[in-house]
């Protein structure tokens, strides 16, 4: 199979791609962000509804969401109060992707040093989620609630293009579904309208490579398992 400089090219942005847990202090111009933004916004969404929105959060504004929510996560009996606003994960889960979450859960706190047992160690590594593993940039993304299920299908390639979109740039990003939980603090701490709803956030900026939760790389399935060809 003959490949080119743009196959090789897209191939690498896309396979480097990985959730990074860990990020230096370096910043990220905001050209480039904008550019990023800029070729995701290439993504595919039925008759052209582009339903994305994009909360670009850096410095004060990044520590102030964090500072908020941390507040919160901190008192049990408050963050009890917080839940989420959609099911991301199955409200019941079974073989093999409750093998799949497990496996990936655990990975990572061995490599962390965290056993089962280190319940408030598991807590903090998951805290760390709210201040975007300490990236330079916090993205919010929101949807409006008129929208259905099929937007969020587009949503999902338009997420994946940010990401690849920055891996071509040496950037590395960590889509955040933890965010969720804390939707009535990002809509307050944002000054969002009613009618937009918390989709998810995502760590932006520089892959710190001293970081032993950054060697992690997860499992995929083989084609074989997953793809049928009929002819």
């Amino acid at each position: 199979m003959i490949t080119s400089p743009q196959q090789e090219a897209v191939d690498a942005a896309i396979m480097s791609r990985r959730s990074v847990r860990a990020f230096l202090p370096q910043p990220v111009a905001r050209e480039d962000i904008e550019r990023i933004l800029e070729v995701a916004a290439r993504a595919p969404s039925g008759t052209n509804t582009q339903p994305w929105k994009v909360h670009v959060l850096t410095g004060q504004a990044r520590e102030d969401l964090s500072a908020a929510i941390l507040a919160v996560n901190a008192d049990p009996e408050q963050a009890r109060q917080h839940t989420e606003e959609y099911a991301y994960y199955p409200r019941e889960w079974v073989s093999p992707f409750i093998d799949r979450r497990r496996k990936v859960g655990w990975d990572l706190y061995a490599l962390l040093g965290l056993t089962r047992e280190n319940k408030a160690g598991m807590a903090a590594q998951h805290a760390r989620n709210y201040r975007f593993f300490d990236a330079p940039v916090g993205l919010i993304f929101t949807i409006d609630r008129i929208l259905e299920q099929g937007s969020w299908l587009d949503y999902g390639m338009f997420l994946q293009n940010i990401m690849v979109a920055a891996r071509a740039r040496g950037l590395d990003t960590c889509p955040q579904a933890a965010f969720t939980q804390y939707h009535r603090v990002i809509a307050r701490q944002l000054a969002l309208p009613d009618n937009e709803m918390v989709v998810c956030g995502m760590a932006l900026g520089w892959a710190d490579p001293g970081k032993v939760e950054n060697t992690l790389l997860t499992e995929r399935e083989p084609v074989g398992n997953f793809a049928y060809f009929r002819e």
